[in-house]
């Protein structure tokens, strides 16, 4: 009895880590001790590329392979794309909330309600994929003029009533876009439909 609880508790413990791999396939974002000019720079640049790079990624793909969740019980790639895009709008706003307002607490949006959602489960990817670029084309022309007392500005988000520093959400976004570019990357890999 005891070596079947024991296997069973490796065998879980073996598939929490693949499900967590799967969930988080650049690991959680870790936020650097000091976030300088250089640190901001290199963020600004992810953003600036991913939604070229997205793109890229995900021309050709069939509407079949759109429809196929990049984990189980996850999102379709289409869900997935549509997700970037509305969850890097809302990043936009905040950061114009914080901005031109003294701290403000967000309006936080439910991220897995809007994924249900007909626009984000039928919808071309092709239109996130234009809104995606131009939001970052817009965000990152904004982030590109602020200074160092206007990074350092927050807003709060409503559910964990933590302040968030402008600097630190640029990072924050930037591991986004590169999560959710991972999971797609990666099922792409598994599955063979890699060019």
């Amino acid at each position: 009895m005891v070596k079947n609880l024991l296997k069973f508790s490796i065998f879980r413990s073996m598939e929490n880590n693949e499900l967590e791999a799967l969930q988080y396939p650049i690991g959680k974002f870790q936020r650097p001790k000091e976030i300088d000019h250089e640190q901001i720079q290199e963020w600004i640049e992810v953003l600036e590329k991913l939604p070229n790079e997205l793109t890229l990624l995900v021309e050709g793909l069939t509407e079949e392979q759109l429809e196929t969740p990049y984990r189980p019980g996850g999102w379709t790639v289409r869900q997935t794309i549509h997700h970037i895009a509305d969850s890097h709008h809302n990043s936009y706003i905040r950061f114009k909330w914080a901005l031109t307002e003294d701290t403000p607490i967000i309006k936080a949006y439910d991220e897995k309600a809007w994924a249900k959602l007909f626009d984000s489960k039928t919808a071309p990817v092709q239109l996130a994929l234009d809104h995606l670029s131009a939001v970052h084309g817009r965000w990152v022309y904004l982030l590109k003029g602020l200074g160092e007392e206007q990074l350092k500005r927050r807003f709060v988000h409503p559910d964990s009533r933590v302040a968030i520093a402008l600097d630190e959400n640029i990072g924050q976004y930037a591991w986004h876009g590169r999560h959710h570019f991972a999971h797609i990357y990666n099922l792409m890999e598994r599955k063979g439909w890699t060019r």
